[in-house]
């Protein structure tokens, strides 16, 4: 149930949105609405949604977050969450991520389906998303909550677009009958250190999951997962801080590696 107006989703919309494009830090919604329901944060991430496709931006792709149990008890929630991706969140491979247009970035080790058919839930379950997925490829994801110190709870990072900031992909596409998702092992690297590994697992026992897990979520709005739909598992491992002249790389079993710099 909705416990704030639109005039309140609105004035909210445009002050996480803000704070995202002029990278400055907010506290967290809540504190300020605490009557605030899940169907309100939601209902502020796709106003935001809606303002920068009102400018011009186009959405090209979807993210789970928090859905390894690593990164729910990282961030100290219970559920995962999921954002958009807009255009201008997206860096080449090997390319140049501006910490001055963020706040205080971390990367993660993700994967990432594209599907070759439509997705609908509620009921869709793994089976459905292998049959629907075209391929998978590598991802990193750069997430940067407006939020002071990092620290929310769910309805506030879901109504700020669940930390979306900046994604990479590259590396090697499969089909997924190809890998055992499951055991598909990640090594990430920063400064030529190992710092983090992983397997697929880690999200929601099987990768797949997470995207199944989308389209359930999609559903309870009338939304479905199109065909053609590029779609960000979560993190496989926890998420690292990174800070200005920092390097690293992330490396897939079978699917390649991908990397970046933060300047």
């Amino acid at each position: 149930m909705s416990k704030l107006t639109q005039a309140q989703i609105e004035h909210l919309a445009e002050h996480l949105e803000t704070a995202e494009l002029e990278a400055y830090e907010v506290t967290k919604i809540t504190d300020d609405y605490p009557e605030m329901s899940y169907q309100d944060a939601f209902d502020i991430q796709w106003e935001i949604r809606r303002r920068k496709e009102a400018r011009g931006t186009k959405i090209v792709g979807m993210k789970m977050g928090l859905t390894s149990w690593a990164k729910m008890a990282q961030m100290g929630v219970e559920h995962p969450c999921y954002g958009f991706l807009a255009d201008y969140f997206s860096v080449p491979d090997g390319g140049d991520i501006k910490f001055d247009e963020l706040i205080h970035p971390k990367i993660e080790a993700e994967l990432a389906f594209v599907t070759k058919a439509e997705l609908k839930g509620p009921g869709c379950h793994i089976g459905d998303v292998l049959r629907a997925t075209d391929f998978v490829l590598p991802a990193v994801e750069v997430i940067d909550s407006r939020y002071k110190d990092f620290k929310f709870d769910l309805k506030s990072v879901i109504a700020d677009n669940s930390s979306s900031s900046r994604f990479i992909t590259g590396g090697r596409m499969a089909e997924a009958s190809e890998l055992d998702l499951k055991t598909l092992g990640v090594v990430m690297e920063v400064n030529g250190e190992v710092v983090q590994t992983g397997a697929g697992a880690a999200v929601l026992g099987h990768p797949a999951a997470s995207v199944a897990m989308l389209a359930n979520m999609l559903a309870e709005r009338g939304e479905v997962i199109p065909a053609g739909s590029f779609i960000m598992i979560g993190a496989i491992t926890a998420a690292v801080p990174v800070q200005k002249g920092d390097s690293f790389v992330v490396h897939y079993q079978g699917l390649g590696s991908i990397s970046g710099r933060v300047v």
